[in-house]
Parts: structure tokens; sequence; C-alpha cells
């Protein structure tokens, strides 16, 4: 199929013998700049009564913070608050980008989510997970790893499972939420032009932003082993 009549394009290409989604790279480095675009806008000039844009992030910075606080306390807010923050931003900038309207140049370049890659949200789930064990050994030792013993023995396999699945249930659940949503505007674009498709895009915007709460609060729960007492384990 030609990569103009493709539903989703990924410009896949070999690179050095690797299979590469450049469209995938392409829209990740866009989603990395309007975050700190944004970042960047909202913190130039503070103002005591702050302006629509300053109070927006606001909200998602003190949304966010609780959050994080809520369930890793204090002394995780200050280790993690702004990785959750980066990351909440990451994915809920990147997921709108496939759900505003497609725009077409003579060099066939198009607007997607990154994260309607697998390789993308598989890569965040699993920083995730990666992350969660180098917090828990750093505040427990390798006693932090007795919970996959507790209450049992025989238990291990399964908290193994479960710990080698998370990042796996997150990504394809963030994936195909996107992917789908994204094949649908197009495919009611190319059916009916402004009509279905602009209801259909609000209502997928506001599903990019659930999705982004969703992974971000998934990855906070998952962090409170990390930060909970020996004895909680």
């Amino acid at each position: 199929m030609a990569a103009e009549n493709a539903i989703i394009d990924f410009g896949t290409k070999e690179v050095a013998g690797f299979v590469v989604n450049t469209q995938t790279i392409y829209m990740s480095w866009l989603t990395m700049a309007l975050v700190a675009i944004l970042l960047f806008a909202a913190g130039r000039n503070p103002k005591l009564v702050p302006g629509k844009l300053q109070l927006g992030v606001e909200l998602i910075f003190d949304f966010i913070l609780e959050l994080v606080k809520g369930n890793l306390g204090e002394k995780g807010r200050k280790l993690v608050g702004s990785f959750f923050l980066t990351l909440f931003l990451y994915i809920f900038i990147g997921n709108e980008l496939g759900f505003v309207p497609q725009i077409f140049t003579p060099l066939h370049v198009h607007i997607t989510s990154p994260t309607n890659d697998i390789n993308t949200t598989l890569g965040l789930g699993l920083l995730v997970i990666v992350i969660i064990q180098i917090l828990g050994v750093s505040q427990h030792g390798l006693s932090y790893f007795k919970h996959f013993f507790q209450p049992s023995p025989i238990m291990f396999p399964i908290h193994l499972l479960d710990e080698l699945l998370r990042p796996f249930t997150m990504a394809f659940r963030l994936f195909g939420n996107i992917v789908a949503g994204e094949i649908l505007l197009v495919v009611l674009y190319r059916l009916a032009m402004w009509v279905f498709p602009e209801i259909w895009t609000g209502f997928s915007l506001a599903i990019g932003l659930i999705q982004a709460l969703i992974f971000t609060a998934l990855s906070i729960c998952y962090m409170r082993g990390a930060f909970a007492s020996h004895d909680s384990h």
C-alpha cells in the first residue's frame, strides 16, 4: 500500500539493519518541543494574578503533584513529582496531536500521535517499571524484593508475572485507544469531511486527556511499593 493511501503512515525505513518508524520519531520530537514551549511560555513571566495559560499549567501542576503526594507522600513528591509532570504532559500533548484535523503537505507529511505506535507506549511503560525498581532498591536496598515472596514464597511466580506484565498492559491500553481513535478519525474524514469528524474530534480530544491521566495515575500507583515501609511489603 502506498504511504499516501495508508490510514496511518509510520514512515518505516531501514537504518543500519534496523526498522525505524521515522514518523514516530518526528512526532516525538514535535511533542517534546511543544511541551518545552508550553512550559517556557507559562513560566516566562509569572504573575500574581495568572493569565489563562499560566492558570491552566498551574492547575495541571497542582493536580499531578497532589496525586503524587497522596500516593507516595511528600518524599515521593520531591523525588518524582517532576518526572510525572513531564510524563503526563508528554502523553497528553502527544495524544492530542493525532486528533487535530490532518495536515497534508506536498511532501505527504502529516500530524499523528507518537503514542499511536506501540514502540512509544511500551517504551514509556518500561521506563516507569525500571524507575520503580531503581527507586525501590535505593529506598530499601535489596530487601525491596522481599515483597515478591509475600505472604508466601509460593506467590513469587505470580508477583513476578504481575510485575513483568504491567508495562505491557499499560502500553497496549494507551496504544489501543489512541490508534483506534486516529483510524476512525481518518476514515470519517475520507467519508464525510467536516461533518461527523468534527464531533468525533471533540470526543477524541477528551479521550486523549483521559488516557494520559490513566497512564500517569497507574504509574503513580505502581510506584507506591517503592516508597512503602518494609512492613507494607
